[in-house]
């Protein structure tokens, strides 16, 4: 696997607890090589160049996808360089208030940002980012007036969210339920299509007022464009005995991610789709990367 994530990362976690359960399913060896940098750009430049014979498989998160052409439009690779092969697992954002916030629902959120002179603000790990995009989308289906407050990292804005800096994020369902479980944040509302077993209490943003509204970190598997079709279709039937093991689906679910499975052509159709979505969100919010 060339994996676009850092070592040691939820989304590298992932990749290697992938790796692990096909290589004893296959019976031979699968090893990671983290390629870090670039918004996920350079792992994706080496994926898109290996060989084509069904050696290498790109681990790559959907905004490499479906957000960076919109932020880079003269990226050195595209969709059509790849051949999807699994949407392999979707981690929900929460949506997260300072828990001090005199707001227990999506719609007191809403109705307070609407009675305040001056605006709420919602941090994110960087302009561009997933947690960034989900406020965005919020903002704007929401009618709301709220300032964008770019940090360098994730972990900075949860900081900012706790001291009060700002008032509202979205963050990854994995790290936001610490926070939520030790009183430091309040969870509102998921931003995914079903509730989730890890914290059933919290209702879906399509619940709250905002039918289809879905946000997260999404990993897949791609191969490059030439591999023989003979070769996507073993890979794609070994990856899916994978993700419909109950063990794996079980160890998947503990750390918060949804297992999804499925053909290439779903995935591609998914891609496709979510890179439309956040296209109009760009366009129709003004982001400027």
């Amino acid at each position: 696997f060339i994996s676009a994530m850092a070592p040691g990362g939820s989304g590298d976690l992932n990749a290697r607890r992938l790796a692990d359960a096909l290589r004893t399913r296959i019976g031979n060896s699968v090893v990671v090589e983290n390629r870090a940098g670039g918004g996920g750009n350079i792992a994706a430049v080496a994926a898109a160049r290996a060989t084509p014979d069904g050696n290498t498989l790109f681990f790559a998160s959907e905004q490499i996808f479906t957000v960076n052409p919109h932020i880079s439009p003269n990226l050195p690779f595209k969709l059509e360089d790849f051949q999807p092969l699994s949407l392999i697992s979707k981690t929900p954002h929460l949506l997260l208030v300072n828990a001090g916030a005199p707001v227990t629902t999506v719609a007191e959120l809403i109705a307070y940002a609407k009675g305040r002179a001056a605006p709420l603000n919602f941090g994110s790990g960087g302009v561009g980012t997933s947690p960034h995009l989900a406020g965005e989308l919020l903002k704007g289906q929401a009618g709301l007036n709220l300032v964008h407050i770019p940090y360098r990292g994730a972990s900075l804005s949860l900081t900012a969210l706790m001291s009060n800096e700002i008032q509202l994020m979205f963050d990854s369902t994995l790290t936001a339920l610490g926070h939520i479980r030790g009183g430091r944040a309040r969870g509102l509302a998921i931003a995914n299509a079903t509730r989730l077993p890890l914290i059933p209490e919290l209702p879906t943003l399509a619940e709250s007022g905002f039918p289809g509204f879905e946000a997260g970190v999404t990993h897949g598997l791609l191969l490059p464009a030439a591999t023989p079709a003979p070769r996507v279709a073993a890979l794609s039937k070994a990856i899916n005995d994978v993700l419909n093991d109950p063990a794996y689906r079980k160890q998947m679910a503990d750390a918060g991610a949804q297992v999804v499975g499925g053909t290439p052509e779903s995935f591609r159709v998914y891609l496709i789709a979510e890179r439309k979505k956040w296209a109009e969100v760009i366009k129709r919010q003004k982001i400027v990367f």
